[in-house]
């Protein structure tokens, strides 16, 4: 096994002014990362980018492995950015009588509440109408006593009842005669996209070598056994081949693609299940807690964001295009049944500001319908040298990447330490509270608004003093980005600078949500985004104004996807658009 350098130890042969910071994800870095990609030999290699395999890259880093991580587009650019944005247990999985889910979930609510990541997860205070008097009251109010004390006890304050009168005092939105009553419970809300990033750029401050835009196109093999991946960088347009003692395939919906190379599947098999989510103004919905809302064959959250809510979500099987889901009409026309049925005055389709669609890897199964296949994960070995992870819950991820880790390094020539990311702050995370404490002081320091200061912080972490600092150097930044004001110019800059953004979908999706949360999905930010990103990244006049052009094609396609009745409407009409602009 060979040692990595901590976040501690300086790069040798830099000047201390022009090191980069932990973690940093910048045009630089990148260039360096695809040089050792080709060069040195690692303990693990990881396929995949999304929150298991980010996960993966930190886990096996801290324990001193030597580590790569491909991913073909961008951090959290599949699942891991089109979740319900939720770190729950699992109401719904204590009906089901699995304990030990909901337990290991509830568990790492709590760590990253209290040391994992508090900048990036924060408390949400849920209200569930009840429809009947004496036993859904009890039957529910049994389950919320254990949900307050299975795992990570006190993390969140603790469910209550209440009447009628007070559950609509809390959220006046609720139709009178669809209750009788309510009860209150905490979960936590996060910032996936961003999360799954930090990940990300942790592992980096610990040793891995990370790199996004590197698709796997094969596999290398000694006889038998498979010695690394061949990657295809989409930037330089070359092909690099990852020598690895162990490769870890966590490619979540595309597991099954990246096991045809490499031949056979394996033991289990992963069906996608497609998960759409709406966001309509806060103003439309009066209350002052998240609601959830028990819909046909799942539970509907209407939860607080920014300055909407976030409704969500479908579960519909998905057998089309694995790269681009599509929301269709009847998605969104089964969102707002279901909220309409509880919620005055009733929502309309003009109301909805935002839209997007994701896939989850789900453990194929007996069950027809994708709400009833496993939330757990699977690791398995199917040939020498190459680890298959699949399944799972983003709550989970920590200890799927756990899991995987094991698994692996039973292939390793020595035995791999423990574990210890259950101790491993995000980078961000150290010293956010002390900052939170000041946001006043520099708020006062830079120029800006107090609440610029907390948008930021609740982003950053207390990596914002990196992002100030560019401000300070160019006040501009400081200024809002014009057609997304929620957001700062700098954010834009920074994203490119030391978040690893390559491309303006990366910015305006991922490292922002400008695509889902502005009326126009972004494209007036479209083009001050990418001169932005063209002053970091180098891009030509052709090359910027093709990003914005890739956008609104984009753009375009989804907003023809949603007014179509399925998905087969749904993928063909995002496939035209995108054919006529090629």
């Amino acid at each position: 096994m060979n040692a990595r350098k901590t976040p501690d130890q300086p790069n040798s042969g830099q000047p201390l002014a022009e090191q980069p910071s932990p973690g940093e994800l910048s045009p630089r870095s990148r260039e360096q990362t695809l040089q050792r990609l080709g060069q040195q030999h690692y303990d693990i290699v990881v396929v995949g980018g999304g929150v298991t395999g980010c996960g993966i890259a930190l886990d096996a880093a801290t324990r001193g492995l030597s580590v790569a991580l491909v991913e073909m587009r961008d951090y959290a650019s599949g699942t891991s950015s089109r979740s319900g944005k939720l770190i729950h247990g699992g109401l719904r999985y204590l009906e089901q009588l699995n304990f030990s889910l909901v337990k290991e979930a509830l568990t790492e609510r709590a760590l990253m509440l209290r040391t994992l990541c508090p900048h990036l997860v924060r408390p949400v205070r849920f209200i569930y109408p009840l429809e009947h008097r004496v036993w859904e009251r009890f039957y529910l109010g049994s389950g919320l006593v254990l949900y307050d004390t299975m795992g990570g006890a006190g993390a969140v304050p603790r469910h209550r009842h209440l009447t009628k009168r007070g559950a609509l005092r809390l959220a006046p939105a609720l139709k009178p005669e669809e209750l009788v009553g309510a009860l209150t419970f905490y979960d936590a809300a996060i910032d996936d996209a961003r999360h799954t990033m930090t990940l990300a750029r942790t592992a980096a401050a610990y040793g891995a070598d990370v790199a996004s835009g590197t698709k796997v196109t094969g596999f290398l093999r000694e006889g038998q056994r498979v010695t690394g991946v061949k990657v295809h960088d989409a930037i330089s347009d070359r092909e690099i081949p990852v020598v690895g003692k162990q490769v870890i395939n966590a490619a979540g919906v595309w597991t099954d693609q990246i096991q045809d190379m490499v031949g056979g599947r394996g033991k289990f098999q992963v069906r996608a299940s497609k998960g759409v989510h709406i966001l309509v103004p806060r103003d439309r919905i009066h209350s002052d807690a998240a609601i959830l809302v028990r819909a046909e064959d799942s539970v509907v959250f209407i939860r607080p964001w920014g300055r909407h809510w976030l409704i969500g979500t479908t579960d519909t099987k998905w057998e089309l295009d694995l790269d681009h889901p599509a929301a269709n009409r009847d998605d969104i026309d089964y969102l707002l049944r279901q909220v309409n049925r509880v919620i005055s005055p009733e929502l309309s389709r003009e109301d909805v500001e935002g839209v997007y669609a994701g896939l989850r890897p789900l453990l194929a199964g007996e069950s027809a319908t994708t709400s009833r296949l496993s939330r757990e994960h699977a690791v398995e070995s199917p040939v020498p040298g190459l680890t298959v992870i699949a399944g799972g819950k983003y709550t989970t991820y920590r200890v799927m990447a756990k899991d995987a880790v094991d698994a692996a390094a039973r292939g390793l020539d020595g035995a791999a330490p423990e574990s210890c990311t259950q101790n491993i702050p995000l980078l961000g995370a150290a010293g956010y509270q002390a900052l939170w404490n000041s946001r006043q002081r520099l708020a006062d320091e830079y120029g800006l608004h107090v609440a610029r200061i907390e948008h930021l912080l609740q982003r950053y972490g207390s990596l914002v003093t990196e992002v100030l600092a560019l401000v300070k150097d160019r006040p501009d930044l400081g200024e809002p980005l014009e057609g997304a004001e929620e957001y700062l110019r700098v954010e834009i800059s920074y994203a490119a600078s030391h978040e690893g953004a390559l491309f303006l979908d990366d910015a305006l999706t991922r490292r922002t949500h400008v695509s889902f949360e502005t009326m126009d999905r972004g494209l007036t930010a479209a083009a001050p985004a990418a001169a932005l990103m063209a002053e970091v990244l180098g891009w030509d006049d052709a090359t910027t104004k093709a990003q914005i052009e890739h956008y609104q094609q984009r753009i375009e396609a989804e907003r023809a996807s949603q007014e179509e009745m399925d998905d087969a409407g749904a993928d063909a009409v995002r496939k035209k658009v995108r054919d006529s602009r090629l």
